[in-house]
């Protein structure tokens, strides 16, 4: 598939999906999220990938919405912001319940649906210079792109919402701090950074992760008996795999696992 707002790379079983409208601040807008979705849905589908890396090209992670574009919409705009949020969340949603970790790495600015384009991530890497703020009352409109939803089980409710009343900026080190990101790295070794992670992740047991990212997104609304029974039945479920029989046979044998993610 082409794409005119992404650019999308697979080597190694790494799917690396960048936001390329670098002119635009990677602002998003209606074709930018028709195909994230469908980067999100491939990347979902293909059992060669593995690993996937999400950021920006240029200096700016993701600017939010392109409300420039909002703008000369006039009084399409709700019908706009419909479509347009649709693709976004189900880019989301396809992103957070796919089995290769998601690794956003975070490169200068990330303001409205920037910042929830971070939040979902399995582990999220900023460079030193990356900013985030939610910024969407600032311009009179709603939080979206599951900010709402994350945000509050991140940081905690009284921090969301300061973050959504006040757009409050946050340096890449109070992020860190707040638990918004993972780690914090160079400018110039984000990149590097984020690829060896990913090369990594990419080795590993692929079903095993997918299980893991299930069971935590899980845990926050089940009772402790169902998430227990969840657990069993995905351990159980697990021992039926390749990758789960490799695994065993290599730590009894005191040797690297050949995990292939099957």
């Amino acid at each position: 598939m082409t794409y005119t707002t992404l650019h999308w790379e697979l080597k190694d079983n790494v799917a690396r999906i960048t936001l390329n409208r670098p002119d635009f601040a990677n602002a998003l807008n209606a074709e930018m999220g028709r195909e994230l979705m469908h980067a999100a849905i491939r990347a979902s589908e293909d059992p060669a990938v593995r690993a996937v890396i999400l950021t920006g090209a240029g200096k700016m992670f993701c600017g939010g919405g392109d409300l420039k574009h909002f703008a000369s919409q006039g009084d399409g705009l709700p019908a706009h912001l419909k479509e347009l949020a649709g693709c976004l969340h189900m880019a989301i949603s396809r992103f957070v319940r796919m089995e290769a970790p998601l690794i956003v790495a975070v490169n200068g600015s990330a303001g409205g649906a920037g910042m929830s384009l971070c939040l979902f991530g399995d582990v999220v890497l900023a460079g030193e210079s990356a900013k985030f703020t939610l910024a969407y009352t600032k311009a009179g409109l709603a939080p979206d792109g599951g900010s709402t939803y994350f945000l509050p089980r991140i940081v905690g409710l009284r921090r969301a919402l300061e973050m959504a009343l006040t757009n409050r900026v946050l340096s890449a080190q109070e992020a860190l701090a707040w638990g918004l990101v993972t780690q914090v790295v160079p400018d110039a070794q984000l990149q590097a950074e984020a690829q060896a992670l990913a090369s990594r992740l990419a080795s590993g047991a692929t079903r095993a992760f997918g299980a893991a990212k299930r069971l935590m997104h899980h845990s926050s609304s089940e009772s402790l008996e169902t998430q227990m029974e969840l657990e069993a039945q995905a351990i159980s479920g697990l021992a039926h795999s390749r990758d789960a029989r490799e695994g065993i046979a290599a730590f009894v044998a005191k040797r690297a696992p050949d995990f292939r993610g099957k």
